[in-house]
Parts: structure tokens; C-alpha cells; sequence
């Protein structure tokens, strides 16, 4: 009898430490994450150096964690993926050494994976009847994104942000309104109890040919709306901000899924978790014939599930892996 294929997956690239256990592709059988979004409240923002201390801190009792809900050994571990970028390269360090740390003891192979992959992976775990050729969006933070997912491992970006993610600008306009770090389910939250039309910010570049974004002069219009009513709700800034973003994202992502000739969108990463940004998302794609699908929003932000999901899959059906020499790579693309 042929012993279980477990893969453990490690993520640290900015202030979530996670990791997971996955038996062979897609059954997950352990998903703990740490977040470390209150130690950096109180700066407004993740400290590089805070994030990498405490990702050292906490990264050996989470792997005990998971080795316990999974019920088996670390000697029952055959492969160790963990994040090599791109994102903060101290944070990415921390985990990238602990994964290498673990295969060379076990001698185990190991593999590095790229984030922005790991939540394609993210909707494979959820919805697996969704498979390529496919329209991926991944929106978060850092990234914000629409690539063609051709096959898994082959990826034809279409256009990216030219500034600021989608993610940054809701959480640097949630700064305004007095929400602190981070920023996103809040204004979600405050954006349900106010007027989506109270305010006509612009809509940055949804009338412009190709597919990239910008969120940065809608950043700034709301924050010059501000000075000039100082007054004025913070649910309908936060409704109307929220409406121009899943407006531009939505308009977008069902454009080029059209245009290259695919029957499904994914929505992925971080603002995926979003309720207005779902709502918009699939009523408009029922309206082209677009089936558009989101990961459960526990894998919408960043977890080790989906990359252990992405390991495994790169190692047992691609037959990849790296050398133990790899190093973080911060500015990583698909």
C-alpha cells in the first residue's frame, strides 16, 4: 500500500503567516494562519522588520499546529512548498528558510512558489469544476491583475494596474475615513449603509483601450472631496468610492474575458472577499454569458492552502523542483 502524498504549504510574503497541509492535489487536511494585522495597526501600514520577527516567532508553533489538526508526523511530510515572491523580501526570507530548513532534514524535495500563482490555485481547491482555459482577475494589496490562464503553469498576463492595487487604494482612502489598518472588510461594511451614487468620482480609465487599471487619481479625488466637504458621510464616501473600484474592475475583467474568447472569469486575492465586488461581478457576467467564480473567502486573502495547492500540482503533475539554493525574489511575475 502506497503511503499518502502530503505537501506542506508555508506563506509569509507580508504580515499573514500561515501554513497547510494538503494530501495529494486538493485534499486539504490542515489551514492555520496567524494574522498580524493588529501589531500593525497602531503603524498604519506592515513594517517590514516587525512582520519578519514575528513571522520567526510564530511560524514553528503553527507548523505544530498543523501536523496536529492534520493527525500525522512531520516524518509523513513528502514535499515542502513555500512562497519565494514576489512581496516583502524579509517576510519572504523567514519562510523560505524555514521550508528549505525542513525538506533538507527530511530530504524531501521542495519547490517555490510564486503568490500571484497561489491564488489562481486558491479557486482549485474550491471550485473544481472550473478549469483552464480560463480569465483569472487577482486583486489585492499588492496586486492587481488579469492574466489568461491558458493551462496551469502557462500564463499570458493581459493588463495589470499602472499604480496604485486596488487593495492599497481602499485601504489608503479607509485611512481617510478614519478606519484603521487594514481597511478593506470595513469599508466594505460602511460602504453597505450608504449611497453608492451620493458621488460621481471618476471612473480611471474604463473608457481607455487595453486592459490595465489605475486607482491612484481616484485615490486622490476622494481625498480632495474630503477637504472640500469635510462633512460629508462616510458611507456614501465609502459607497461611492467602492462603486467607481468594482465598476472599473467588473467593466475590465468581463471585457477581456470576452475578447480572448474564454467562458470563465476567477476572481482572486484579497478584495475578492469583497460583497459589493461579488455581487457586481457575477450579475454582470450572467449577463454576457461569463460563469464568474470566487474562492470561498477564507482563500481569498493570503493562506498557505493555495500554495501548498500550487506545490503539489508542480511537483506530482509537472515533476518540478527547486534547489535548495533558491533565493526570495520580491518583484516575482508570473
Amino acid at each position: 500500500m502506497t503511503n499518502p502524498f502530503y505537501t506542506i504549504g508555508i506563506e509569509s510574503s507580508c504580515d499573514e503567516t500561515a501554513v497547510a497541509l494538503l494530501r495529494g492535489e486538493k485534499e486539504l487536511v490542515a489551514n492555520v494562519i496567524y494574522s498580524q494585522a493588529e501589531i500593525h495597526s497602531r503603524y498604519g501600514g506592515v513594517v517590514p522588520e516587525v512582520a519578519s520577527r514575528d513571522h520567526m516567532r510564530k511560524l514553528p508553533y503553527l507548523v505544530r499546529d498543523a501536523l496536529v489538526e492534520a493527525g500525522i508526523d512531520m516524518r509523513d511530510i513528502s514535499l515542502v512548498a513555500a512562497t519565494y515572491g514576489p512581496g516583502l523580501v524579509g517576510p519572504l526570507l523567514v519562510g523560505l528558510s524555514y521550508g528549505k530548513g525542513i525538506a533538507f532534514g527530511l530530504g524531501v524535495p521542495f519547490i517555490g512558489v510564486n503568490h500571484l500563482e497561489g491564488h489562481i490555485f486558491a479557486q482549485r481547491l474550491c471550485n473544481t469544476e472550473v478549469t483552464p482555459p480560463f480569465m483569472a482577475l487577482i486583486v489585492s494589496g499588492g496586486h492587481t491583475s488579469l492574466v489568461d490562464v491558458t493551462s496551469y503553469g502557462e500564463y499570458h498576463l493581459v493588463g495589470m494596474t499602472v499604480d496604485d492595487a486596488a487593495g492599497e487604494a481602499l485601504d489608503k482612502v479607509g485611512k481617510m475615513l478614519g478606519i484603521g489598518y487594514p481597511a478593506g472588510a470595513e469599508v466594505d461594511r460602511l460602504a453597505s449603509r450608504g449611497d453608492p451614487t451620493a458621488i460621481n468620482f471618476p471612473r480611471p480609465m474604463s473608457g481607455s483601450p487595453g486592459f490595465d487599471f489605475s486607482f491612484a487619481g481616484l485615490k486622490t479625488a476622494v481625498l480632495y472631496h474630503l477637504r472640500k466637504h469635510p462633512r460629508e458621510k462616510r458611507e456614501d464616501v465609502a459607497a461611492s468610492f467602492l462603486a467607481s473600484v468594482v465598476s472599473v474592475l467588473t467593466k475590465k475583467s468581463i471585457d477581456a474575458t470576452r475578447r480572448y474568447h474564454r467562458k470563465n472569469l476567477v476572481v482572486v486575492g484579497g478584495v475578492a472577499a469583497n460583497s459589493h465586488l461579488r455581487e457586481r461581478m457575477q450579475a454582470d457576467g450572467s449577463k454576457s454569458g461569463i460563469d464568474v467564480t470566487f474562492p470561498e473567502v477564507k482563500y481569498c486573502t493570503d493562506n498557505a492552502a493555495m500554495i501548498a495547492a500550487a506545490g503539489a500540482y508542480h511537483h506530482l503533475v509537472l515533476r518540478e523542483s527547486h534547489p535548495l539554493s533558491l533565493g526570495p525574489q520580491p518583484s516575482l511575475s508570473l
